[in-house]
């Protein structure tokens, strides 16, 4: 017998309806200012979670989890950028099965260009929309949110 579902109650779905149609639209609009740079928003995560990285490198799986996406998906987005020459895979000499995802000096160089834009972007399509209140609720929310979400994805990656 399928249990009834907990429905959403008006404010809980203007709350939930809020969050995604924003959160689409404003990926959307980030993603269209990064065509000019001819990066993505996923692109432009790796890169940016590379380029903060010791030595430009970091674990193949050290990387999926910090992007939170499965192993699989950035095996195939790591392709896309190897082949734009942004990033390289090296052998773990620790571990033959596993891969350093390294940050090559054009991935560098690229992220360097599109940063600019994209902090501008991300100013003026959410944070000047926001008091400095609202920005520190966000924080709050969604480091919660993600911190659940971050715990659930690994267990079930594996």
């Amino acid at each position: 017998m399928a249990k009834t579902p907990n429905w959403l109650n008006p404010r809980e779905m203007k709350a939930w309806r809020s969050y995604i149609i924003a959160s689409r639209r404003l990926l959307d609009a980030l993603d269209f200012d990064l065509d000019q740079h001819d990066l993505s928003m996923p692109d432009y995560e790796v890169l940016a979670l590379l380029s903060d990285a010791p030595g430009r490198r970091m674990r193949m799986s050290e990387l999926a989890e910090l992007a939170m996406v499965s192993k699989s998906r950035l095996s195939h987005r790591m392709k896309v950028m190897e082949k734009a020459g942004w990033v390289k895979r090296e052998d773990c000499p620790d571990d033959k099965r596993g891969y350093f995802a390294v940050m090559t000096d054009k991935g560098f160089k690229a992220i360097a260009k599109a940063a600019p834009d994209h902090v501008s972007s991300v100013r003026s399509r959410l944070l000047d929309h926001l008091t400095v209140k609202d920005q520190e609720d966000i924080s709050r929310i969604f480091d919660r949110v993600t911190k659940e979400l971050r715990g659930q994805y690994i267990s079930e990656d594996k």
